[in-house]
């Protein structure tokens, strides 16, 4: 490592220097989730991979404060980290938006 020497650290002090980089881990995730969010509007068409590693396309509909939700081409409704997803590339720039009915749960 650079410059630190964890050799003449006490065990309580491992911890707490432990506990510290956990917290700014925690702290740069949420703030790249955040700048994640901010690059995505409602109505934008978004591509992901799913977790069978099949790639999955639709609509953003909803920015949650972790995920955002995404109704898919093929209907189905899916929370997904917003650094998973990536802007669909158009390949007509005049093609106009397609509206996809999808209904309630009562």
């Amino acid at each position: 490592m650079h410059g630190i020497n964890l050799d003449g650290l006490s065990e309580a002090e491992l911890i707490e220097l432990h506990d510290a980089v956990v917290d700014r881990l925690h702290f740069l995730h949420q703030q790249k989730t955040a700048h994640a969010l901010l690059e995505l509007a409602i109505g934008e068409r978004v591509v992901f991979e799913d977790n069978y590693g099949q790639t999955q396309a639709g609509i953003v509909i909803r920015r949650n404060r972790k995920t955002v939700t995404v109704h898919g081409d093929n209907g189905r409704q899916w929370n997904v980290s917003p650094q998973l997803l990536r802007k669909e590339k158009r390949t007509d720039e005049g093609q106009s938006g397609k509206l996809v009915p999808f209904s309630r749960k009562a």
